[in-house]
C-alpha cells in the first residue's frame, strides 16, 4: 500500500529540477525583456551565464610573500567568471550607452556605498552579503532618479556597485584571507552580481 506514494514522490524529485529550472528562464527572460531585449535573447542570455559560469578569465595573481624568516609558497589566483562576472557587467556597462548615465552612475555610487558595508569578508568561504540589500537599494534609486528607465537604472546600477562595493573594494581583504582560486562571480547565475541585477529588474 505504500507504492503510490512512493511513486508520487519519485515523480515529484524528478519533476522538481524541471521545475526550478523553468521558473528560472521564465524570470530572466521577464526581467531581460525590461532592458529592452527580446524573449530570445533572455534564452541566450541565460544559456551564456550557465556555460559561462564554467569559465574564470584569470586576472593576475599574488606572488609569494615573506613571512618572518620563510617565503609563504602559496598563491592567490584572482579571477572573473564569465557567467557570474563578465557577461552581466558587460549588458550593465551597455545600459550606459541607451542614455540615463546620470541616474546610473548615481545609483552605482549609492550601492557601492551599501554594498561595501553590507559586504562581510568570511575566511575560506568568500563574501557574504544579504542577498536583498543591493537589489532594493538600487530599485529605490531607480525608483527616484529613473522614471520610465528604472529597471535599466536599476539593473546597471545595482550589478556595477556590487561588482564595485561587495567585490573589488573587498578584494585586498580576501588576498590575505585566503590562497588558491578566487573567482569574481564564481558562483555563476546564482552569484551576488547576477543575482543584484535580476532582483532589481523584477523588483523595478
Amino acid at each position: 500500500m505504500f507504492v503510490v506514494p512512493i511513486v508520487v514522490f519519485l515523480f515529484v524529485i524528478l519533476l522538481l529540477p524541471l521545475a526550478i529550472t523553468g521558473l528560472t528562464v521564465d524570470m530572466v527572460t521577464l526581467a531581460v525583456t525590461k532592458l529592452g531585449f527580446s524573449p530570445s535573447f533572455a534564452i541566450l542570455f541565460f544559456a551564456a551565464i550557465l556555460i559561462g559560469s564554467t569559465v574564470n578569465i584569470p586576472l593576475y595573481q599574488k606572488r609569494l610573500q615573506p613571512v618572518g624568516l620563510a617565503w609563504n609558497r602559496q598563491r592567490t589566483v584572482v579571477a572573473l567568471n564569465v557567467g557570474g562576472g563578465l557577461i552581466p557587467v558587460l549588458l550593465a556597462l551597455y545600459q550606459l550607452t541607451r542614455g540615463h548615465v546620470l541616474p546610473i552612475l548615481i545609483t552605482t555610487a549609492v550601492v557601492t556605498l551599501v554594498s561595501y558595508y553590507a559586504a562581510q569578508v568570511v575566511p575560506g568561504i568568500g563574501i557574504r552579503m544579504n542577498a536583498m540589500v543591493a537589489p532594493l537599494t538600487a530599485v529605490v534609486c531607480a525608483w527616484v532618479l529613473g522614471g520610465m528607465a528604472a529597471p535599466s537604472v536599476a539593473f546597471a546600477g545595482g550589478i556595477l556597485g556590487t561588482l564595485i562595493g561587495a567585490d573589488l573594494l573587498h578584494l585586498k581583504e580576501i588576498e590575505h584571507l585566503s590562497s588558491g582560486n578566487l573567482s569574481i562571480g564564481g558562483a555563476g547565475v546564482l552569484d551576488g552580481i547576477a543575482l543584484c541585477g535580476l532582483f532589481a529588474l523584477l523588483l523595478a
